[in-house]
């Protein structure tokens, strides 16, 4: 018997390559351009707003002294942070025998490397959530879910050995583990077991909107463990969103209330002028501020720049106002006659929604944003030990919230199905 290595196939070996790698597309978006403020250190988040203004104006005399409405401010609040935390395995027999055949440039640096692709892959995780919601990815079919497999909407957001949730509106979450992913078919293949045969998952349905969840997401069968997302703040209760937002009623204020737009009308073929359309109901409705990002997925990117190249005679795009981010996201800067505005089409997004953003209108708030656990001791790692040899954890968190201060600043088109 011997102790227990990850790497023992990449030992004592000749490789004449560097060590291959799929490239993570970034995913961090709206983690990496949100206002940030990493000096909370917990405790309560008071959010003050207007809830009503001074309107007592007369024409030809003097408002009554009892009939004068005041401004009126409201006290919301964040009450606690929201914690993520990510955990990195490493076996003591893979640190001390890398001095065989293999290059240093292709296995001592792997473990540095794997940090960094966690931690890329933590900031997918926080900017998914907070900009799609609770879950990542939806049951699109079960025909076979008795086998394990099932087609989902976003299969790019999984990879092998990954623990997932699965919930549906009849059925009781249950933990499963990824065995196969079928990248043209968008299907995934789930385990009861890391590593083990496929399970049955007939419980879970199409028909009950079964969706697909991070570990710890759910608690008590209600996805609560988790960061305020701009998909629930600014979608109203009636169309999918919360009722609140930090402690307060959405109906209640309009400063609350981002404008929602209908857009089940929306086609491929339609898709720029019925932008354009809500961007000009959007400017009317608006308040507290100016939006300058109307964020989009893939799909709607791609259906917008056929768009704009049928329908040159409408809108303007010069060479300089049209970018691709080395962050894997696109750009476009559009001019129309109704106004002009940047799309951008980001990994992350979901189809279903486009969003008018004012980057002004929310801050993360944090402890430090990502960090490692560091031990009093000083140590970043935790050591167990079993009878297959010893193994070190590192464990990487995050304690934060997104706080939607101008939610009245944005906008959301909703219910697209196209």
């Amino acid at each position: 018997m011997a102790t227990t290595r990850s790497f023992q196939d990449m030992l004592n070996e000749y490789l004449p390559n560097e060590l291959l790698q799929e490239e993570m597309i970034k995913r961090d978006w709206l983690l990496k351009n949100v206002q940030k403020d990493d000096a909370w250190k917990g405790g309560k988040i008071i959010v003050p707003f207007i809830g009503a203004e001074a309107t007592s104006a007369k024409f030809g005399g003097l408002t009554a002294e009892n009939d004068v409405a005041e401004f009126e401010y409201v006290r919301g609040s964040i009450d606690a942070y929201k914690e993520l935390w990510g955990t990195l395995k490493f076996q003591h027999t893979d640190l001390i025998q890398h001095d065989g055949k293999v290059k240093e440039s292709t296995f001592i640096r792997i473990l540095p490397d794997q940090v960094d692709m966690f931690m890329n892959y933590m900031k997918m995780l926080v900017s998914i959530n907070m900009m799609a919601g609770p879950h990542f990815a939806k049951v699109l079919d079960d025909t076979n879910a008795a086998t394990g497999i099932l087609v989902i909407d976003r299969i790019d957001r999984l990879s092998l050995n990954q623990k997932v949730v699965l919930k549906d509106n009849n059925s009781s979450e249950a933990s499963y583990y990824v065995i196969a992913i079928d990248v043209n078919a968008q299907a995934v293949t789930l385990s009861a077991s890391r590593k083990g045969a496929a399970a049955n998952l007939s419980a879970f349905s199409v028909a009950q909107e079964a969706k697909l969840y991070h570990d710890g997401v759910i608690a008590s069968g209600v996805p609560t463990n988790m960061f305020t997302s701009l998909k629930s703040a600014l979608l109203s209760a009636a169309n999918g969103g919360s009722a609140d937002l930090h402690g307060k009623t959405k109906l209640l204020y309009p400063y609350l209330q981002a404008v929602n737009i209908n857009g089940s009308d929306i086609t491929a073929n339609n898709i720029l002028e019925k932008l354009f359309t809500a961007f000009s109901r959007i400017r009317i409705l608006a308040k507290g501020g100016s939006f300058d990002k109307c964020v989009v997925s893939y799909k709607h990117l791609g259906n917008i720049m056929k768009a704009i190249e049928t329908q040159k005679g409408a809108f303007k795009v010069t060479p300089t106002t049209q970018k691709a981010s080395i962050y894997g996201w696109t750009e476009i800067e559009l001019v129309g006659v109704q106004g002009s505005f940047t799309i951008v089409g980001i990994q992350e997004m979901d189809d279903d929604v486009i969003m008018f953003l004012s980057m002004n209108a929310f801050t993360f708030r944090s402890n430090g944003m990502f960090r490692k656990r560091t031990a009093p001791d000083g140590k970043q790692y935790y050591e167990i030990r079993t009878t297959s040899g010893y193994a070190y954890l590192l464990d990487v968190c995050l304690f934060g919230e997104l706080e939607v201060t101008m939610p009245s600043a944005c906008a959301i088109i909703h219910g697209i199905s196209y």
